[in-house]
């Protein structure tokens, strides 16, 4: 049974996501992390998070996936609270993706079938047609779904963290760095397949992607959010 808050509404009349006020301290210190942390992330928004190293930006992202607690503030699913109840089914919908994601020992195909054996997706079929149109997207085949994860390069089990991630059908990707390691060919794949899954269906999924590098927030951003000092900066 789906929980009330991830009920299908008629009309999306509130943001997807909505951090209001956020704030958190340093560990036993009157001093803040971030404060006054204010965003929106509403259906087909395409958001680039920049800032100077150590200004905040992957403890915001973590804070959104609600991996990280808050001293002050709330965080609302489309204009609703969200319990602890709800938070299994919450992550599922808001989907946090870090610069070095696990996988598991086993195949591509163990690792992509993980989230489906989670209690939250219990039951739900596992998406054969949407695994072939993402592989034949990389230049893959089923070949690919045998390979043991210690056989591949880093930038291969990114990829798969990705389509481990896309396969659920979030409506909001928060990525943290996900390319900060990664070579410029797979780099640019992975901002293919984030950019093929939004335009999918653009009025109901949307992204906030950490980066330190300025070019690639153009690339795959409409607009940019700078962070200084754990505060955002006024942006257009």
């Amino acid at each position: 049974m789906v929980p009330p808050l991830f009920q299908a509404a008629p009309a999306l009349t509130y943001p997807l996501l909505t951090a209001s006020q956020l704030g958190r301290r340093r560990p036993e210190s009157p001093d803040w992390l971030f404060r006054h942390i204010q965003l929106e992330i509403e259906p087909g928004d395409r958001l680039a998070l920049v800032g100077p190293t150590g200004s905040g930006k992957s403890l915001i992202l973590r804070a959104l996936a609600l991996l990280d607690s808050v001293d002050e503030g709330e965080i609302a699913w489309r204009g609703k609270s969200i319990s602890d109840r709800d938070v299994p089914e919450y992550r599922a919908r808001a989907m946090y993706l870090q610069q070095r994601s696990p996988v598991l020992e086993g195949t591509v195909e163990d690792n992509l079938k993980t989230p489906f054996e989670l209690h939250v997706r219990r039951g739900s079929p596992f998406p054969e047609n949407q695994i072939e149109q993402l592989l034949e997207s990389l230049g893959r085949d089923e070949r690919f779904l045998a390979t043991r994860t210690l056989n591949l390069s880093g930038g291969e089990r990114q990829i798969v963290a990705l389509l481990r991630a896309l396969l659920v059908s979030p409506a909001v990707l928060l990525l943290d760095e996900p390319s900060a390691a990664l070579d410029p060919h797979t780099t640019s794949t992975l901002e293919q397949l984030v950019d093929s899954w939004q335009r999918q269906v653009p009025a109901e999924r949307a992204f906030i992607w950490v980066t330190h590098d300025p070019e690639q927030a153009k690339r795959v951003a409409h607009r940019v959010i700078r962070l200084d000092e754990g505060r955002i900066e006024a942006s257009p």
